[in-house]
């Protein structure tokens, strides 16, 4: 493996020198304090990628680079009372799951934190890791036949954000910001982004006027972008693009929130098509209503639209409206306001179909106590995060909901992020 040495301060204000994350090289250690090196059995993954052991003391360590099984020395670069953190100096005793990184920026790019781990066990890995997360947060087990999907472990990646670095004479304009710094390290060719997006990115020298870059890849031959004071005709004419997905065409641009993975988004969609259908099939919810809260771009209630007689998108960002008044229209309703406040002005006395696909941070307490007065029985919980879905469940579960099936999607390989679709009803 590469030796991607570096200088930062930890946390307390040491100074360590040392590998970049997930690096795993033991040259790293020199100039380190000896005293911060411990040898470590680590004993499971934990959620964001990093392995967890325990140190002599019994204290938790999570270690950056590590894989379950495996010994390994260990460079502590965070120390509290109850938990420590650091990162892999030598694999003394390596998982037979780990591989070399396929990037040679491997452990410097912030992009990716799970190249040493082999493509196709993640998904079984990142499985593991979301049941413990619901017995630790939630008290709850995951279905039996709970299932990771999973797609190209390469070359999927059609959304991202780079930072323009000038015309180098080695002929890299466009990288990456580094891990835990503000820098970029630039690239020529990244493994994960499609061919597409590679190929836009190496093509002729573009006037930009600043310095990051947001690209999409609509999986059908063009790429857009967009950057922060975009005017308004070259925007047009660059940063909006139309998706087709499942028969349907979406329109949106390189501003906004697309999923990042074409290639396994027709599985999702699959999935909530046809949790729709089980819902009004069982009686649980009608056809009446359709309730789509962080809609976006309208992209579910799009999808859906044809099986309800009333359809509600509810979406605060004005960029994602625009592109919804586009993208439905008919018997929609596309309203611009938080999610949850719309949800808790608004009676639901019908057994509405209600999908949710908040951010990050899961649902808000209002809209999680909205949904409990209301009529909805069957809620289809879209979660960027699984831990937070875990907690919204818990929380969901005092007011009568059960879990009827859950499902996750490998949106983001060589990551610990995933997907996770959660069908619950009352």
């Amino acid at each position: 493996m590469a030796d991607f040495r570096r200088n930062f301060k930890d946390k307390r204000g040491f100074k360590v020198h040392g590998p970049a994350r997930g690096n795993g090289s033991a040259r790293g250690a020199k100039g380190a304090d000896e005293s911060r090196i411990v040898e470590l059995r680590i004993d499971k993954m934990v959620q964001g990628g990093e392995g967890m052991g325990r140190l002599s003391d019994g204290r938790v360590c999570f270690v950056a680079g590590a894989l379950p099984g495996e010994l390994c020395k260990v460079l502590l670069t965070f120390q509290k009372k109850d938990f420590t953190r650091g990162r892999v100096l030598e694999v003394v005793e390596a998982s037979p799951d780990r591989v070399k990184p396929k990037c040679p920026l491997y452990g410097r790019c912030g992009g990716c934190s799970l190249q040493h781990l082999e493509s196709s066990k993640q998904a079984e890995y990142l499985a593991q890791v979301e049941r413990e997360n619901f017995k630790r947060l939630a008290h709850a087990e995951l279905p039996a036949d709970f299932k990771v999907h999973t797609g190209n472990p390469w070359n999927y990646r059609n959304r991202a954000r780079v930072v323009f670095c000038g015309n180098r004479e080695d002929g890299a304009r466009f990288g990456f910001r580094e891990q835990e710094s503000n820098h970029a390290v630039t690239f020529e060719n990244c493994p994960v982004l499609t061919k597409g997006l590679n190929e836009f990115l190496k093509g002729p020298a573009k006037n930009l006027k600043a310095r990051e870059l947001n690209i999409f890849d609509n999986g059908n031959g063009q790429v857009s972008y967009y950057y922060d004071g975009m005017p308004a005709a070259e925007f047009q004419k660059n940063a909006v693009s139309v998706v087709e997905i499942g028969g349907k065409k979406i329109e949106s641009d390189a501003s906004v929130f697309f999923q990042s993975n074409l290639g396994l988004l027709p599985e999702l969609v699959c999935a909530v098509r046809n949790a729709v259908d089980e819902g009004i099939r069982s009686g649980e919810a009608s056809d009446e209503w359709l309730i789509d809260l962080f809609s976006g771009v309208g992209f579910f209630a799009a999808l859906l639209q044809d099986k309800f007689k009333r359809v509600t998108t509810v979406e605060r960002d004005d960029g994602c409206l625009k592109h919804a008044k586009v993208n439905l229209s008919g018997n929609a309703e596309n309203v611009s306001a938080p999610a949850e406040d719309w949800l808790a002005e608004n009676v639901v006395d019908i057994p509405a179909t209600l999908i949710v696909d908040p951010p990050r941070t899961g649902l808000p307490p209002t809209a999680l106590e909205a949904i409990a007065k209301s009529s909805v029985k069957k809620l289809i919980y879209v979660s960027c995060d699984p831990v937070t879905l875990a907690r919204d469940f818990a929380k969901l579960r005092e007011f009568g909901f059960t879990m009827k099936s859950a499902e996750a999607f490998a949106f983001y390989p060589q990551t610990p992020h995933m997907e996770m679709l959660a069908i619950l009803s009352r």
